[in-house]
C-alpha cells in the first residue's frame, strides 16, 4: 500500500489541483486538508448511551495509506451534483465541523462545543494527530458511536478506527467539552487507504446557548459538580435534533452566559459579546459568517439572566434580545431564527416567555417574519450535575426541537 499525506492532498483539492504529488519510489503521497464545517449527520442516532460499540464496514479494498495535516474546505469547490441529494460532489477532503481557524493549514484551531471533523475514506485505519486541551471527544465510525476518546495537551497521535474491513468508511470526531477548557489543534490525519469526498451537507442548524446547550453535567448523576468527564455535547438536545433531521450542527455556547447577565449577576462578556469569535476564549479571532450560513438559528439564553435576585428588567432584557436578533439577521439574511424558552420555573418562566414573544413581535414589526418563539423544554427525567438536564431530558428536548423545526421549516 502507498501512504498518502492528507494535509497537502486536501489543500491541493481545494485549489483545484491534483490530489497529491506521489513519489513513485516510496509510494507516499502528501496532502493538505483545508476545512469545511460539517456536523452531526451519522446514519444512526446513538443518543441513548454514552459508551458505544465498535463499528465495521465493507466496500472496495483500500488503495493507499494517507497522511493529512492541514485544512481543506471541500464544500466550496464542487463541480457535479450528488444524484441523491442534489448537492455538489466535493473533491476528496477532510470536512471540519464548527468554527475553526485554518489560517495555518498545518495546525487548525477550534474550541466551541461539538467542533470536529468528518473523514470519509476507502481503507482500514484512521489516526488523528492533536494538540488538545478539550480532553474528550466522541468518535463515530460508520454511524456507530465508539468509547470516548481521551486526549491530553501536546502533540499526540490517537487511533480513531483500526482494523476495519477493507472498503468505504466514514469517521466522525466531535469535541464533547466546551470552549472554556481551551483550544483543540488538529495537526493532521493518517489514513490507511484512500481519502474520499466528504458526505454532502444538506441542512445546517446553529444553536446559541449556555451550559444546557454545552451539555454541562448531562452524563453525571446528581448530586455531582461540573467536570469534563460528565459534559457531552454529542448527547445535547441540539445534537439529538440535528441527527434526527440530518443536519450539520454548529453550537456557540458557554456555561454561565446570558443575554444581559451571566450566572450570579456577572455582567462581563455575556453571549452577544463573544458570539462572533472563531475561538471561544480568544477575542481576537473574528469569525467570517459568510463561510457557513445556517438554515435555522436556535437561541436558548435567559436561564442565567434570571438565576439570582438581580434579574434584568423587561426594558433591559427585551431590547438586548431584539438587538441580538437584529445582528443575527444581518449576518444570516436567509436563516429562520428560533428563540426558545430558557429553563426556568413557575411565574418566572411565564414572564420570560412573554419577554421573548415581545422580542419576536418587535422583529415582526420591523418586517422580519422569519422569527418565531418556541418552548422545547421537557419534563425532567432525572438530573445531571448541578441541576442540569440529564441525557434523558436532553433527548426529550431534542424531540421537541425536531417538532418545532417541522412546524416552522417543514423538516
Amino acid at each position: 500500500m502507498r501512504t498518502l499525506s492528507i494535509s497537502l492532498l486536501l489543500l491541493l483539492a481545494c485549489n483545484g489541483g491534483a490530489p497529491g504529488d506521489t513519489d513513485a519510489s516510496t509510494g507516499t503521497s502528501t496532502t493538505s486538508t483545508s476545512e469545511a464545517n460539517t456536523s452531526t449527520t451519522a446514519s444512526t442516532d446513538p443518543v441513548s448511551t454514552s459508551v458505544d460499540e465498535p463499528g465495521t464496514g465493507t466496500v472496495a479494498p483500500p488503495t493507499s495509506t494517507t497522511t493529512t495535516t492541514g485544512p481543506v474546505d471541500p464544500t466550496t469547490t464542487g463541480t457535479t451534483d450528488d444524484s441523491a441529494t442534489g448537492e455538489p460532489v466535493e473533491p476528496p477532503g477532510v470536512h471540519y465541523v464548527g468554527r475553526h481557524d485554518d489560517s495555518d493549514p498545518s495546525a487548525i484551531r477550534m474550541s466551541w462545543s461539538g467542533v470536529g471533523a468528518v473523514v470519509r475514506f476507502a481503507g482500514t485505519d484512521l489516526h488523528v494527530s492533536l494538540d488538545d486541551a478539550g480532553r474528550y471527544f466522541t468518535v463515530v465510525v460508520d454511524g456507530v458511536v465508539q468509547p470516548p476518546l481521551a486526549t491530553q495537551p501536546g502533540a499526540q497521535t490517537y487511533p480513531l478506527a483500526t482494523g476495519l474491513a477493507p472498503g468505504e468508511h466514514t469517521v466522525e470526531l466531535y469535541r464533547r467539552t466546551e470552549g472554556s477548557f481551551g483550544v483543540t489543534t488538529v495537526l493532521g490525519f493518517d489514513i490507511t487507504g484512500e481519502l474520499l469526498s466528504p458526505p454532502p451537507v444538506t441542512r445546517r442548524i446553529q444553536v446559541i446557548g449556555d451550559s444546557i446547550s454545552c451539555g454541562y453535567g448531562n452524563e453525571g448523576v446528581s448530586p455531582c459538580g461540573f467536570s469534563a468527564e460528565t459534559e457531552n455535547h454529542y448527547l445535547t438536545y441540539g445534537a439529538v435534533a440535528a441527527r434526527a433531521v440530518g443536519a450539520e450542527l454548529h453550537t456557540i455556547a458557554w456555561s454561565g452566559k446570558g443575554m444581559v447577565n451571566n450566572y450570579g449577576d456577572d455582567v462581563f462578556e455575556p453571549m452577544p459579546q463573544i458570539y462572533d469569535r472563531t475561538i471561544a476564549g480568544d477575542g481576537g479571532t473574528a469569525w467570517d459568517h459568510a463561510r457557513w450560513q445556517p438554515d435555522v438559528v436556535v437561541i436558548n439564553l435567559g436561564t442565567n439572566d434570571f438565576s439570582t435576585d438581580k434579574d434584568p428588567a423587561e426594558d433591559v432584557f427585551v431590547p438586548a434580545y431584539v438587538a441580538f436578533l437584529t445582528h443575527l439577521r444581518a449576518v444570516y439574511p436567509d436563516a429562520f431564527i428560533l428563540p426558545v424558552a430558557p429553563l426556568l420555573w413557575g411565574d418566572e418562566a411565564i414572564m420570560v416567555a412573554g419577554y421573548l414573544q415581545s422580542a419576536v413581535d418587535q422583529r415582526h414589526q420591523a418586517g422580519d417574519m422569519d422569527v418565531a418563539f418556541a418552548d422545547i423544554n421537557a419534563e425532567p427525567n432525572g438530573w445531571g450535575c448541578d441541576g442540569h438536564p440529564s441525557v434523558a431530558t436532553h433527548e426529550a428536548m431534542g424531540q421537541n426541537l425536531v417538532n418545532a423545526l417541522g412546524e416552522h421549516l417543514g423538516w
